[in-house]
């Protein structure tokens, strides 16, 4: 069993609040995705993840992000965030589903309460493998009122994928984001409440 460590607390935020944390919010992915920026890939590189960031944390837009910051004795550790998809979300473009006889307009119906999109979910390397990332997983979605969650995940990320299929994830289908350089990544749902 996974010890979590002692002097771990989670912070909430929201939007406005996340913008402010910005530097925070880059030092914790510097420190979580060392592999991955040093692969030199054009969508891992720093300067296009806050990019991202940036565009969800936009006044203009209309999302109600939700971002939680881990620390250990005060130092930022890990962090995940995410949002309720708005009727007709940008999220599900691209989306095929692996059921074909899947009701494609159904599983996309949008009220701004069915679905919480989980965006990231990040532990600094030092901190990785003690329960952080779960233990912050749990920490948003045990809050949310939405009925279900969706994720997106790397194929061939096998080391998160296996986490997330054990805390309760199910492959519906696949998507490319809209961000420039992203890749093809799996869809998962998990129910919520």
């Amino acid at each position: 069993m996974t010890t979590l460590p002692v002097g771990l607390e989670f912070e909430h935020y929201d939007k406005a609040e996340a913008r402010d944390l910005r530097a925070v919010v880059e030092e914790i992915y510097c420190r979580s995705y060392v592999e991955a920026i040093a692969s030199r890939d054009t969508f891992d590189e720093p300067e296009a993840f806050m990019a991202r960031f940036d565009a969800y944390t936009n006044p203009a837009q209309m999302s109600r992000l939700e971002l939680v910051i881990a620390r250990v004795d005060g130092e930022p550790v890990g962090q995940t965030w995410g949002w309720p998809l708005r009727p007709n979300a940008a999220w599900w473009g691209n989306l095929e589903l692996d059921d074909p006889d899947a009701d494609r307009a159904e599983f996309i119906a949008e009220t701004g309460r069915r679905t919480f999109a989980l965006s990231e979910i990040m532990v600094c390397a030092e901190y990785q493998n003690h329960g952080i990332a779960h233990a912050l997983h749990d920490d948003l979605l045990d809050r949310r009122p939405e009925e279900r969650a969706t994720l997106l995940v790397e194929p061939d990320n096998s080391r998160a994928y296996a986490k997330y299929v054990k805390w309760g994830w199910r492959r519906v289908g696949t998507l490319r984001p809209r961000w420039p350089e992203a890749p093809r990544l799996d869809v998962l749902i998990r129910d919520l409440g």
